[in-house]
C-alpha cells in the first residue's frame, strides 16, 4: 500500500483502538475482529469480507513499529501540520509550509534550517534542502535511511505480515495435522501443523503473507492455533492425562486394569493393594511425541463407592467396618487443624 493512501485512512478507528494504544492492545483487538469477520465465518457476506481486508491492512501498518511511526507522522501532517497559505508579497509561504511541518515555529527553526539567496524572493528555502526532504539531492529523508518523500520506501516494498487463527481438535494437535486457509484475496494456503502444538501457540510461516512490490519478498503468515478440549484426555506439558474409575475391591486388593490411550488401544496399568483415590500412576512413553521428547500417560485413580449393596456385600463391608473400628482415619486431620 502506497503511503500517500495514509492521508485518507484512520487505521486506529478501523481497529477500534486509541492512537496511543500499545502493541498488545492492537494485536488483541485485531485478533478479536479477525475471528468475527473472517470469510470462513461469513460466507457470501461481501461487507464482512471488505472489513476483514481493512482490518488486515490496518494491522499490517500498526503492528510494525517503523511503519506506525511513519503513519503517525503522515497523519500529523494531514491534520494541519503544514499550512499552504500565501505570504507577504504574494509568495507561496514556504516558511509556513516547512516550519510547521517539522517544528510548528517560524522559518529556520530547529527542525530544519534553510539557506537564503540575495535575489528576488530571498528568504526562500534552498532547493538542496527541499530535495533532502523528499529523499533526493544526496540528503537524508526525515523518516530514516531507505525512505523518500513522506516516508515512502525508495526500493521495492516487501509484503506485509498477516495474522490468522486456526482451530483444530485435540487429537490433531497431538499427532499433527494439515490445514488449508483462505486468504482475504481468495488465495488458498495449505500448511502442516507440527505434532504437539499447544493451545494458543503462534506458528510463523515464512513467505506466506501479503504480496509486496514486484521483485520484493512476501511477508510472513502468523498462525494463532486454538485447540479444542478433549472429553477424556488432558495435557500437562508433553504428558497426556486421564482420570480412571476403579472399584473399592480393585483399590483395596490390587489389580491390573485396562486404561485407554489417545490412539484407541488399551494399556495395562497395575494397581498396588491399598491404592488411594486421587493417586497418580505413570505409563512411560505413551504421552505426546514432539521433535525433542516424548511424554508419558499420567493416570489418576478415582475409587468408586457402590451405591447399592447385596446382602452378602453388605455383610462383608460390616465385617470390614468392625475390624476398622479402632482405626481413626481422621486423627491426623484434626491434629493438623489444631496446629493451624
Amino acid at each position: 500500500m502506497a503511503s500517500q493512501d495514509w492521508f485518507e485512512k484512520d487505521f486506529y478507528a478501523t481497529l477500534g483502538v486509541a492512537e496511543d494504544a500499545d502493541a498488545a492492545t492492537i494485536k488483541r483487538e485485531y485478533r478479536k475482529l479477525a475471528r468475527k469477520l473472517h470469510p470462513d465465518q461469513n460466507p457470501g457476506d461481501d461487507a464482512a469480507e471488505q472489513r476483514f481486508k481493512e482490518i488486515g491492512e490496518a494491522y499490517a501498518v500498526l503492528s510494525d513499529a517503523e511503519q506506525r511511526k511513519q503513519y503517525d507522522a503522515i497523519r500529523q501532517m494531514a491534520h494541519g501540520g503544514a499550512r499552504f497559505a500565501p505570504g507577504a508579497g504574494g509568495n507561496g509561504g514556504f516558511e509556513d509550509v516547512f516550519s510547521n511541518l517539522f517544528t510548528g515555529g517560524g522559518a529556520g527553526g530547529p527542525g530544519m534550517r534553510f539557506t537564503t539567496s540575495g535575489g528576488p524572493g530571498g528568504g526562500q528555502p534552498d532547493m538542496e534542502d527541499l530535495l533532502r526532504m523528499f529523499g533526493g539531492g544526496g540528503g537524508q529523508s526525515p523518516f530514516g535511511q531507505g525512505y523518500g518523500a513522506y516516508g515512502a520506501p525508495t526500493g521495492p516494498r516487501p509484503g506485509a505480515d498477516v495474522e490468522a487463527t486456526v482451530t483444530i481438535g485435540f487429537p490433531e494437535a497431538v499427532r499433527g495435522d494439515t490445514v488449508t486457509l483462505t486468504a482475504a484475496d481468495g488465495e488458498r494456503i495449505t500448511t502442516r501443523i507440527p505434532a504437539g502444538v499447544r493451545d494458543g501457540q503462534r506458528i510463523r510461516l515464512r513467505g506466506k503473507g501479503g504480496l509486496g512490490d514486484p521483485q520484493a519478498p512476501r511477508g510472513d503468515l502468523f498462525l494463532n492455533v486454538t485447540v479444542t478440549p478433549h472429553e477424556v484426555f488432558g495435557r500437562d506439558g508433553d504428558n497426556l492425562t486421564v482420570e480412571v474409575p476403579v472399584t473399592f475391591a480393585e483399590a483395596a486388593l490390587g489389580a491390573t486394569i485396562k486404561v485407554p490411550t489417545l490412539g484407541g488401544d488399551l494399556v495395562g496399568v497395575r494397581l498396588g493393594a491399598g491404592t488411594q483415590s486421587g493417586q497418580r500412576l505413570r505409563v512411560k512413553g505413551r504421552g505426546i511425541a514432539t521433535r525433542s521428547a516424548t511424554g508419558d500417560l499420567i493416570v489418576t485413580v478415582h475409587v468408586v463407592v457402590p451405591q447399592r449393596l447385596t446382602d452378602e456385600a453388605r455383610a462383608a463391608v460390616e465385617v470390614l467396618a468392625a475390624e476398622d473400628a479402632e482405626t481413626d482415619v481422621r486423627a491426623d486431620l484434626r491434629a493438623r487443624a489444631a496446629r493451624a
